[in-house]
């Protein structure tokens, strides 16, 4: 899996976590190894112009992904998908510190960052949370897929709560 991290913040943030459960997502998802996959972290400013650009919403958001091949997990029968390029996911880690402190289950940066790179991953894949059983199933899939990243990593304590909308 070849996949990218571009800290274009100014924010330190923890980029072998943001990359690591990426690849572990896509791997669950059974994502052909070969595909491409680019996160890029950007400060406040230039995600507000993205927001704005791509949703024509005021303000940063948390994240946004901006699907290439438009790549699909596999069918139960099939073993993985063809290769490709996934696309991009763009993380603000000033937004995920904000999300974090006010989560119900209170966490880190790094912690909603991992969680939004998932969130990230699974909107590249197809998912969405637009319609609540869409909003069930995606939510339940990333819930599992940061779980089961943090518990292969020895990683104690509650995960974060979902906080994306």
């Amino acid at each position: 899996m070849s996949i990218d991290v571009n800290n274009e913040s100014g924010t330190e943030v923890d980029e072998q976590a943001i990359l690591d459960i990426a690849r572990y997502a896509l791997a669950r998802m059974r994502i052909h190894p070969l595909s491409e996959l680019s996160v890029i972290v950007l400060d406040a400013d230039a995600m507000e112009q993205l927001h704005i650009q791509w949703m024509d919403l005021p303000g940063p958001t948390d994240v946004m992904s901006f699907p290439m091949d438009e790549l699909r997990p596999p069918a139960k029968d099939e073993e993985e998908t063809p290769q490709g390029l996934l696309g991009d996911i763009v993380l603000c880690p000033e937004v995920a510190l904000k999300q974090g402190k006010d989560a119900e289950t209170e966490h880190s940066m790094d912690e909603e960052l991992q969680l939004l790179t998932v969130h990230g991953v699974l909107h590249l894949l197809g998912y969405d949370h637009e319609e609540p059983d869409e909003k069930a199933e995606m939510f339940g899939l990333q819930a599992a897929i940061v779980d089961g990243w943090r518990a292969e990593n020895g990683l104690t304590g509650p995960s974060p709560a979902p906080t994306v909308s």
